[in-house]
């Protein structure tokens, strides 16, 4: 099992320890604080420093939290800013459809599900927010992997995992499901990822065309399809709900 970075844990130590206090911090109390050498502890702090994840109070010589990590925050700001804009409109997909609904970002060569309506029936359901899904096989990350490049460069050179006799894993496979993915607006996913299931999905742009997440619904097999086949209103509701979110972001008409 591969070891932790010892140098990384202290520095994150350290960010924890500026984020939770009410001032500045000396180089003594934060040495102190994390029972370290106050050279070692000068030395993660002077390259966070660089970074520009910690700043000095020139007057003081005290630490604070740097303007590096308030960017990095408005990321992940964004992803929340993602999810309250498509609040009603995915509750409106899943009346609609039927059938659960998943709001999807990229994140760490998967799809992170940020959001999650319920099917509108009584069954028992399990709350999947949070949950990863695969790139290559499932509605969601062909959508993310056809329209945004580094979700692309993730799906090509990750591990394509087959988990059933459906699932496309030979890279020319894959990047013909991409054009076909671009081609028509969505993506499908029938009994790709799980035996039984079936999903569709299409993009979120944001007011700079580019795109941020995936919105899709999923189902039983028997439910989303006809005759072999993705029920066309299905496709053209998910369509609709990506279009609406994209445009409370500010993309305008696609």
């Amino acid at each position: 099992m591969a070891r932790n970075i010892q140098s990384l844990e202290r520095a994150a130590a350290m960010l924890r320890l500026l984020a939770g206090g009410e001032r500045r911090l000396g180089l003594s109390d934060i040495a102190s604080s994390l029972g370290l050498a106050k050279g070692t502890a000068h030395g993660i702090l002077r390259t966070l420093q660089q970074e520009g994840f910690v700043e000095q109070d020139d007057a003081s010589g005290r630490y604070q939290l740097g303007a590096e990590l308030l960017r990095l925050g408005t990321t992940y700001l964004d992803v929340h800013e993602l999810r309250a804009r498509a609040l009603v409109w995915t509750d409106d997909l899943a009346r609609s459809s039927g059938e659960s609904v998943y709001l999807g970002v990229l994140h760490q060569q998967g799809v992170l599900i940020v959001h999650h309506v319920f099917r509108p029936d009584d069954s028992r359901q399990v709350l999947e927010i949070g949950a990863m899904q695969p790139l290559h096989s499932t509605a969601l990350g062909k959508v993310l992997s056809a329209y945004d490049p580094v979700a692309h460069s993730e799906a090509i050179d990750a591990d394509r995992k087959g988990f059933t006799d459906r699932t496309v894993c030979e890279l020319d496979g894959f990047e013909h499901i991409l054009d076909m993915t671009r081609a028509r607006g969505y993506a499908a996913d029938v009994e790709e990822t799980w035996e039984g299931v079936a999903s569709v999905a299409a993009p979120i742009h944001d007011r700079r065309r580019m795109p941020v997440g995936a919105v899709g619904i999923t189902g039983a097999v028997e439910r989303l399809c006809r005759d072999g086949e993705l029920r066309p209103e299905l496709i053209a509701a998910v369509r609709d709900c990506a279009r609406a979110v994209s445009r409370d972001l500010g993309a305008g008409r696609f």
